[in-house]
């Protein structure tokens, strides 16, 4: 049993040990490719480089009103920012009234908001002729290019006076389904008569479709049933939606040109040198900080101490992992957090081998003694764990821009410091104590001064 347990704490180690080497320097294995960790984590603006902008929203509106329109602010400013191909924009909403907007690979900030402050163009487009025979192997862009260039407006953005999702039943099966529903104003309502006129009487759906183009991008292609004139300036459109699909829908349409006048309140430019020289530096000082940490915990505890260290390299590859898995993004803010959360670990590793060795002193076995300090520590790990969770979970919810950076890194990280530290570190030091007679008797092996 002993070598056994000895031979699957060697395994444990070495796949530890090469999964920490991947992680760092990448792999490759044939065609399949590993990139370093430090090119796979989603960086910051701080670290990145970029511009930011914050826009208050100057209007009297309050609560769900003003709720709704900064939802369509995000929406429609999100729209314009991606049709742009910026990479990875960040857009969220700070308080009630302001919008804060980050662009990486932006470096003018007359540029960002120029981008974001412009008015949407929205039309609604028809083409009779349908799309040449050539047109099944164009691209998106082309499609879009061919459209503009030869397709009739029927209404713009001007037209629409709302658009909504509504829940709809079909008259034949009685199942009810999202869909989105159009308003039209009167100019709006006649010029769209006239074309469901027109397009009624074709026989193909495709000569039939009305083109919803946003800032020359299609957004959605419905087609108006044969034999139906729409007379009233409300329509409907079908399409499988679920709720989601027809709320953004809706919230496109309606966002013909923003829906507040917005104000320029925060603005800056972060260098990319700036950017990454504030990267580099954080990661040294992280090595040292680790280095030290993982030398104090083998001189003062020895045995325990390596294998909390284990744990360590265990925590932070999980922690990483998981900031890939969900996609968070890594800020100066964020790395604070990381190592506010590494510290975590320690101390809880610190507090539960502290009670080890206080077993120990009182004349219980070595197996008897990791049994009980695991046991009698876990209330206490918990605690602290749980307060500073707390603590993370408030800053998440009432912060801004960097301060939940700081609060998603250090919630992850608490996770996986306890998972580390109470499970993975107990498993790992049973083990060897299980693997040889030496160690399960030896004081000296968990900082306890042998008695003569």
């Amino acid at each position: 049993m002993g070598k056994k347990n000895l031979i699957v704490f060697v395994i444990i180690l070495a796949l530890v040990c090469s999964a920490a080497f991947v992680a760092a320097n990448g792999a490759q294995f044939g065609e399949f490719k590993i990139s370093p960790l430090k090119e796979q984590v989603k960086l910051g603006l701080d670290l990145e480089g970029g511009v930011f902008v914050v826009l208050e929203a100057k209007t009297d509106l309050q609560g769900t009103e003003l709720n709704e329109k900064m939802e369509e602010v995000k929406s429609i400013i999100d729209q314009r920012i991606n049709g742009l191909g910026v990479t990875e924009p960040n857009i969220t909403i700070e308080g009630n009234n302001r919008v804060r907007v980050e662009l990486p690979g932006i470096d003018d900030v007359n540029q960002a908001i120029d981008l974001i402050g412009k008015t949407a163009e929205l039309k609604f487009m028809t083409l009779v002729q349908g799309f040449p025979e050539e047109a099944k192997d164009f691209s998106p862009q082309q499609i879009n290019e061919y459209l503009l260039a030869n397709g009739e407006t029927v209404v713009t953005g001007k037209d629409i006076k709302d658009s909504k999702p509504q829940k709809q039943e079909d008259r034949t099966t009685g199942v009810r389904s999202d869909v989105v529903s159009l308003k039209f104003d009167d100019n709006g309502a006649k010029a769209f008569q006239e074309a469901t006129a027109k397009l009624s009487v074709l026989p193909t759906r495709e000569a039939r479709t009305i083109y919803i183009v946003l800032d020359k991008e299609i957004i959605s292609s419905p087609a108006i049933r044969q034999g139906l004139v729409i007379t009233d300036g409300n329509a409907v459109i079908e399409g499988g939606f679920d709720y989601k699909g027809a709320s953004d829908l809706a919230m496109l349409i309606r966002g013909g040109a923003l829906p507040v006048e917005l104000e320029e309140v925060q603005s800056s430019i972060i260098g990319p040198t700036l950017g990454l020289e504030s990267l580099d530096k954080s990661i040294f000082a992280a090595l040292v900080g680790l280095g030290i940490v993982f030398l104090f915990m083998i001189a003062f505890y020895r045995l325990p101490g390596f294998v909390a260290d284990i744990g360590l390299l265990i925590y932070i590859m999980l922690l990483f992992g998981t900031m890939n898995l969900i996609g968070a993004t890594l800020t100066l803010p964020g790395i604070a957090g990381i190592i506010l959360s590494i510290g975590m670990a320690v101390d809880a590793n610190v507090v539960i081998f502290e009670r080890i060795k206080e077993e120990i002193r009182l004349g219980k076995s070595i197996r008897s003694a990791v049994d009980a300090g695991f046991k009698r520590a876990l209330t206490t790990v918990l605690d602290a764990n749980i307060t500073t969770m707390i603590a993370g979970m408030v800053l998440y919810t009432f912060g801004t821009g960097p301060i939940k950076g700081f609060a998603v890194t250090l919630m992850i990280g608490l996770v996986a410091s306890l998972v580390t530290a109470v499970f993975v570190t107990r498993y790992l030091l049973k083990l060897l104590i299980g693997s040889s007679k030496s160690i399960s008797k030896s004081k000296s092996l968990f900082g306890v001064k042998e008695v003569a």
